[in-house]
């Protein structure tokens, strides 16, 4: 298969991929294909996973509950990739669907919802996070897609957090150095996650009992109140431009 056949799409799949495999995709991807970019059998698009990296593939058959595709040349190999949470207090439908977007699109690892003791939201549609985190790395050229947790409350997952993961904890109020300080002191590509929280604010027991765990380093997003989804994405931007993986342009990218 010929790298300069135009890649039409890419999509994320979890079959193993290598050169010559077959790969059989089923209904919710022959309809985007099929009937949304109306492809062909012939044209080419571009299936990944961060296990095997992405590879060219041949649509080969179309049919009425799946679509068979031929696997071509590697287009990029996996690579390491960074390791930066998000840990957020779940916000309104629609505001939390943007928010997995472009987490993803910013580079987070993971998204883990936690429910506080001022969270508004009473339920999170984990699996429409999932879909939007997918559609967000197909369209955004990594090769992983977010893992998403199920909701938890802060409680439960600030109790099992792991040690070596430093956590920033986003404040509106009291004293926290910038988090652009705070990041600069942080080893590229060490565990890290950033957590904040829901619309109303953190409640002050909560923030007592987080900022005294060792692993904890409160951070300041500046002067003004910003809303939760603003703050989250924020916060991952400062991140991974000083401490993340924004440096420069990987080399070994999509050559298309």
């Amino acid at each position: 298969m010929e790298i300069a056949n135009k890649i039409e799409t890419r999509l994320y799949a979890e079959d193993r991929l290598e050169p010559g495999a077959a790969v059989v995709l089923g209904k919710e991807r022959l309809h985007y294909l099929a009937h949304v970019l109306r492809l062909k059998p012939g044209a080419v698009v571009a299936l990944f996973n961060a296990r095997d990296g992405e590879f060219a593939a041949r649509i080969e058959k179309i049919a009425k509950n799946a679509v068979s595709l031929q696997l071509g040349e590697r287009l990029r190999a996996p690579g390491p990739e960074g390791d930066l949470w998000l840990v957020f207090a779940p916000i309104k439908r629609g505001r939390i669907d943007f928010l997995a977007e472009k987490a993803t699109e910013l580079g987070a690892s993971l998204l883990q919802p936690v429910m506080t003791r001022l969270t508004a939201v009473d339920r999170v549609n984990t699996a429409r996070l999932r879909a939007n985190a997918m559609e967000a790395a197909e369209q955004t050229g990594r090769l992983s897609v977010p893992q998403v947790r199920e909701a938890e409350s802060l409680t439960r997952v600030i109790g099992s957090w792991p040690a070596e993961r430093r956590l920033y904890l986003c404040v509106e109020r009291g004293r926290a150095a910038p988090l652009a300080k705070a990041a600069a002191g942080h080893v590229r590509g060490a565990p890290a996650a950033i957590l904040t929280g829901p619309e109303g604010g953190f409640h002050p027991d909560e923030l007592d009992a987080l900022v005294g765990l060792p692993f904890v380093t409160p951070v300041s997003l500046g002067q003004r109140l910003l809303r939760a989804d603003t703050a989250a994405l924020a916060a991952l931007s400062v991140f991974q431009s000083i401490a993340g993986d924004w440096p420069g342009i990987d080399p070994a990218g999509p050559r298309y």
